[in-house]
């Protein structure tokens, strides 16, 4: 065999070297290295300092969190089934390796000696909570419990990572299985020619001898349910979409939720806590349980009067045009289209030629220009795991890279729905050297076709720029430890910098920067842009309560026993009870196909969006006060949310952005909910 190129000495991942074979080895290698590194720790004979014990124990593990941040990051951009596969194997391995860690009596003496006689004075703001948040990893992960308990918990721990790659294994297999062949043109009635010239491309790519094809994958399956008059065919790729994993067959997802669920219980009754949400928010702003079914009760008391007076309008909007009696979930993309249309006389078709890909991104990139003085260069000399993935070296206004970013802007079947942010280095400092952060975004936008480029709809655009301020935040990173660098930070603080940078595509000054017509190069006319601030609450009462379902079905999972839930979809249909505005779909599941709390880091989590949404909308309305560009503001938001990353509690950091706490004012303000 070659030589493995994860276990020589690399700088940038080298993807082109890579093959599936090499990933088991270099795990077993790496995760030998970190042991020894721990070792090194617990078998030094010098007392225990800050120094010796917690910095090193930062600093151990560097390899096997490269080796892994490859790996997984292939897993959900370009994965096959030998990935998965491998994928299974490594997983408890690593969980396994993790608790050796967490559960390692000789190490936590030595972390816990540190903690308790340090001289809190001696050590900077970071160092004080990296003392803490290694003692809490510790603590709060089974280091104070009975060797039997600790067992317990390790076999917990190893069945979930299983779970958890299961879980998103099947939503995959059921997105790819899913197609919707359409031969019939008439069919096709109030789609768009580019979405039809895409399908066509699909049914062509799927060997069909005719016709178009429309499959789950957000690009296909959101315009059809916007334009398609076809209701029965509506009807029918919704449910499709509803009922991921729920089809009783090998890749349901019911008992996979209901053990995930379970095991996370009793995990945390295992540690203490009276269930999965407390344990988790115990380290958030949010701080309990009851403080986030609070938070959301108090947004579910404003937003439901102007959610039931926005759905009655949809619904005699749709009486009225189409005779319909009563709205169900696959007609509100289609009417609130149609009824957007007619109020502001503004579309998606009509934007999408302003929004070229590649101009968003200059856009994008133009924007973090002005506010923060970087600068994207384009690279060819960086390997790629797929020739879709663009790479670019970002410069600071000295001219020194601070970040390599990588830009995976197309679907595939090997690559899972949705968009999201991710790195393959993380910044830090050690031994004299810094180390620069390799940061990627990930989306699923329409690819290019023989006739038009990559045309992003309003929504993707904002998506766009939503994961690169997550870049941004990796990117601008400046710590030393790498577990306090870039996003990790609180789970519902992470999302202030994506959510903060979406107000930039509301503004005139903003657009005029990139939105350009792609084939006359005409900018957006100012009538437009004023249409997409007029509508840019249009039924947010709707959205808002939407939002609000899917975090009040995330506490319901995760904030009580779900041991006795015989019925998945009756428990959801009760979790949503307070939320919901339409008659509920039989057949439908969203359980099985959330991905965010079964699969990524959400669980206990998903009201973050909201939470987060107060404090970007405040934090805007500081940038409003002196101008969306003004380099005094965002000077404060790099230096005191940027690059800080978790190096001090998120309210403290917030509070010296913005002079005080935030308040949800402006966020009612901006949705119209005031």
């Amino acid at each position: 065999m070659n030589k493995n190129p994860l276990l020589t000495p690399f700088e940038e991942a080298p993807f082109s070297r890579i093959k599936n074979e090499h990933f088991t080895p270099a795990f077993e290698v790496a995760i030998e290295q970190a042991r020894e590194e721990i070792e090194a720790i617990t078998e030094n004979s010098e007392e225990p300092t800050f120094e010796n014990t917690i910095e090193a124990l930062d600093y151990s593990g560097r390899h096997l969190q490269r080796i892994s941040s490859i790996f997984f990051n292939l897993n959900a951009a370009e994965t096959n089934p030998e990935i998965q596969q491998i994928a299974q194997k490594i997983s408890p391995k690593l969980t396994q390796f993790q608790n050796d860690i967490t559960l390692n009596q000789a190490l936590f003496d030595r972390v816990k000696q540190v903690y308790e006689k340090q001289d809190q004075a001696l050590l900077t703001p970071e160092q004080k909570t990296l003392l803490d948040k290694k003692f809490k990893s510790f603590s709060r992960n089974g280091a104070m419990l009975s060797d039997n308990d600790k067992q317990q918990l390790r076999k917990i721990d190893e069945r979930l990572a299983k779970l958890k790659l299961q879980f998103g294994e099947h939503v995959l297999a059921e997105t790819n299985a899913y197609e919707l062949w359409i031969q019939n043109k008439a069919d096709l009635e109030g789609l768009p020619e580019s979405i039809i010239e895409a399908a066509a491309i699909k049914a062509r790519e799927k060997e069909k001898e005719a016709g178009w094809v429309f499959t789950l994958d957000y690009p296909s399956f959101v315009p059809f349910m916007k334009y398609a008059k076809n209701r029965e065919l509506r009807r029918e790729l919704y449910l499709a979409f509803g009922s991921r994993g729920f089809h009783g067959d090998e890749r349901d997802n019911k008992e996979v939720v209901l053990e995930i669920a379970r095991l996370r219980y009793e995990r945390a009754a295992l540690l203490g806590y009276d269930s999965h949400a407390a344990f988790v928010l115990e380290e958030r702003m949010a701080e309990s349980p009851e403080n986030v079914l609070e938070f959301l009760d108090e947004l579910l008391e404003k937003a439901l009067p102007a959610a039931k007076k926005e759905l009655a309008e949809l619904q005699e909007f749709a009486r009225q045009n189409d005779g319909l009696s009563e709205l169900q979930k696959w007609d509100t993309s289609f009417y609130s289209e149609q009824l957007r249309n007619r109020k502001f006389n503004l579309d998606d078709e009509q934007l999408k030629p302003y929004f070229q890909l590649e101009n968003v991104i200059g856009g994008v990139f133009k924007v973090a220009s002005l506010l923060f003085g970087l600068q994207f260069e384009e690279t060819s000399d960086v390997e790629t795991y797929h020739p879709d993935v663009k790479t670019f070296r970002v410069f600071d206004q000295e001219q020194k890279e601070v970040a390599l970013f990588y830009a995976d802007f197309h679907p595939r079947p090997g690559k899972r729905n949705g968009a999201w942010m991710t790195s393959y280095r993380g910044q830090y400092k050690y031994e004299g050297k810094e180390v620069r952060p390799h940061v990627s975004i990930v989306c699923n936008f329409t690819k290019p076709t023989e006739n038009n480029p990559s045309l992003l709809t309003f929504n993707e655009v904002t998506t766009l720029f939503h994961e690169f301020g997550h870049a941004l935040h990796g990117m601008l990173a400046d710590t030393k430890y790498k577990s306090l660098s870039g996003t990790s930070v609180h789970w519902d603080f992470v999302e202030l910098p994506s959510q903060i940078l979406e107000n930039w595509c509301y503004e005139e000054e903003s657009l005029k920067l990139f939105a350009k017509h792609y084939e006359t190069g005409e900018i957006i006319p100012m009538e437009l842009v004023q249409k997409i601030k007029d509508s840019s609450n249009f039924l947010e009462g709707m959205a808002t309560l939407r939002q609000l379902s899917y975090a009040m079905l995330d506490m319901a999972w995760h904030h009580s026993y779900p041991g006795e839930i015989p019925d998945i979809k009756a428990f959801e249909t009760d979790a949503s009870q307070k939320s919901q505005l339409f008659p509920e779909t039989e057949g439908t599941c969203m359980s099985t196909a959330f991905a965010h709390i079964f699969q990524g880091g959400y669980s206990s989590g998903y009201y973050s969006y909201k939470w987060a949404e107060v404090l970007d909308a405040d934090a805007f309305a500081h940038f409003k006060e002196k101008g969306i560009f003004d380099r005094e503001i965002a000077h404060l938001f790099q230096e005191h949310i940027l690059s800080k990353g978790g190096t001090e509690e998120p309210m403290i950091l917030y509070e010296r952005f913005r002079g005080r706490k935030p308040k949800i004012d402006a966020l009612l303000k901006r949705a119209g909910l005031a």
